[in-house]
């Protein structure tokens, strides 16, 4: 598998969240061991891990802001403004607008993290949070492991 292989948009970074946003939505309710595509195939269970996996996080970095930092309030909060590094890919449109969920570990009370390093990744969980990205404004994606967020 290489580099979102399954889609030829001219921008990479688009093609993997179109890639993982389809691979996400496919379950029913030489490669490194930590990269996208091992991410994919982990979700896909073309590798022995447990059958559970709903989601690989990302995080994704702008082309002249570094990591990328969504922000968000749940519906019936508008008070509780949190922020996160890390995402769920929803969907990619044909005009490379991606639909993002925030991820958070529901232990960790930092709710504006500075950097990715400060924010809990022990247990990421779907927020129900959901910002709109233009994904040609990202240069760079990294891929956590497949996890079960849903």
């Amino acid at each position: 598998m290489t580099c979102g292989s399954k889609f030829k948009s001219g921008n990479c970074v688009a093609d993997i969240l179109r890639e993982i946003a389809d691979a996400q939505n496919n379950i029913a309710n030489d490669c490194c061991d930590s990269s996208c595509e091992q991410s994919i195939a982990n979700l896909l269970g073309e590798t022995p891990v447990p059958t559970n996996l709903d989601t690989v996080p990302v995080l994704l970095y702008c082309k002249d802001c570094g990591p990328f930092k969504g922000y968000g309030a749940p519906i019936d909060n508008i008070g509780n403004v949190i922020g996160s590094f890390y995402f769920r890919v929803k969907k990619v449109d044909k005009d490379n607008c991606a639909i993002l969920e925030l991820l958070r570990d529901p232990s960790d009370s930092n709710t504006d993290p500075t950097s990715p390093v400060e924010q809990n990744t022990g247990n990421l969980e779907a927020t129900d949070i959901c910002i709109t990205v233009n994904v040609d404004c990202f240069c760079h994606i990294t891929c956590l492991p497949a996890i079960s967020a849903l």
